[in-house]
């Protein structure tokens, strides 16, 4: 991988996402999780259109916010064709963006301070947060190079940002109040990812209390069985992390979706590399509804990690292919 070129986008492949999940501290009130992703899809619709309204590039975005006392998520989605400046990722560093003026949804990083800019605003919730690095990109799989079956093909580039400090602004129903607290990010692009075995997969990032890093995946085929799996561990603040590692997902309890039937695992045991934790969701009902953009239908929840009983770490934990196969 080349930086700051592959902070950008790579508009040659099929599917490529910007995606910033953490948990922000709110003063006087319990902590709660925020994700924001951007899709960016490649059509088929043939390059020789000239037409400026031809659908080549599509953008999609999809926001939420977990809020412990509302007990499910404040969500939202958008999307557009990427033309007329309505919405576009740029090529060369990080400037995503779906929408335009005081309601757009970006996510733009600054090269000379690598610092990312988070802003949002939809119906009911907005946010505007700085989102700052600890370290350069940890780089997935072997060296950017993220194995996603048995094939050579169906693999992805991939790279992570874990410990983002965070702070800046969060509204909820017009009430604006300064947060700060602690973030993943990761960018990922490929053109061809599942292999036809798999239905979903399991992916958690924790961003470690001790200044460490664990991301692990599973994907699964119909009988929930690994088809693939990978992990990186970064112990501490080093520099270094331990690539190639054979996590084992193994669900505690799960929760069906009323308005769905869907049935999720939301409490997780990932063990890998010796060390076993345990993902307890912030609460149960962390669905993502996002079949009027992207057709997907998935979970994505931030959950605490423990190790023999005793808090380790915070992150997120994404399910899919548990309503259905996914397809990508």
């Amino acid at each position: 991988m080349t930086f700051p070129h592959d902070h950008g986008a790579h508009p040659e492949h099929r599917t490529e996402w910007w995606y910033l999940t953490g948990w922000l501290q709110r003063p006087g009130e319990a902590d709660a999780g925020f994700q924001l992703t951007f899709f960016r899809t490649r059509t088929a619709h043939p390059d020789a259109n000239p037409s400026a309204f031809a659908p080549r590039q599509l953008l999609f975005a999809h926001a939420a916010l977990a809020l412990p006392e509302r007990g499910r998520l404040l969500h939202a989605e958008r999307a557009a064709r990427g033309a007329f400046g309505i919405a576009d990722a740029a090529v060369g560093d990080t400037r995503v963006h779906v929408g335009t003026g005081a309601r757009a949804w970006a996510l733009q990083r600054d090269p000379a301070s690598d610092r990312y800019r988070l802003r949002l605003h939809a119906d009911g919730f907005e946010a505007d947060l700085q989102c700052t690095p600890d370290a350069p990109p940890l780089l997935q799989g072997e060296a950017g190079f993220s194995r996603k079956g048995p094939q050579p093909g169906q693999a992805s580039r991939y790279y992570s940002r874990p410990q983002l400090a965070i702070e800046g602004t969060l509204g909820i129903d017009g009430r604006r109040r300064p947060v700060q607290g602690r973030a993943w990010f990761d960018h990922e692009w490929s053109s061809e990812i599942l292999d036809a075995a798999s239905v979903g997969w399991d992916w958690t990032g924790i961003n470690l209390d001790d200044g460490g890093a664990l991301m692990a995946f599973r994907l699964r085929d119909r009988d929930g069985r690994p088809t693939w799996q990978d992990a990186t561990l970064r112990t501490g603040r080093a520099v270094a992390a331990h690539t190639g590692l054979a996590p084992a997902f193994e669900p505690l309890r799960t929760w069906t979706s009323p308005r769905t039937a869907a049935r999720w695992p939301v409490a997780m045991r990932v063990s890998v590399a010796g060390r076993t934790f345990d993902l307890v969701p912030l609460f149960d009902d962390q669905e993502i509804d996002a079949r009027a953009s992207t057709g997907t239908l998935y979970w994505e929840g931030a959950v605490t990690a423990t190790e023999h009983g005793r808090r380790v770490g915070r992150g997120y934990l994404e399910l899919t292919g548990y309503a259905g196969a996914l397809r990508l």
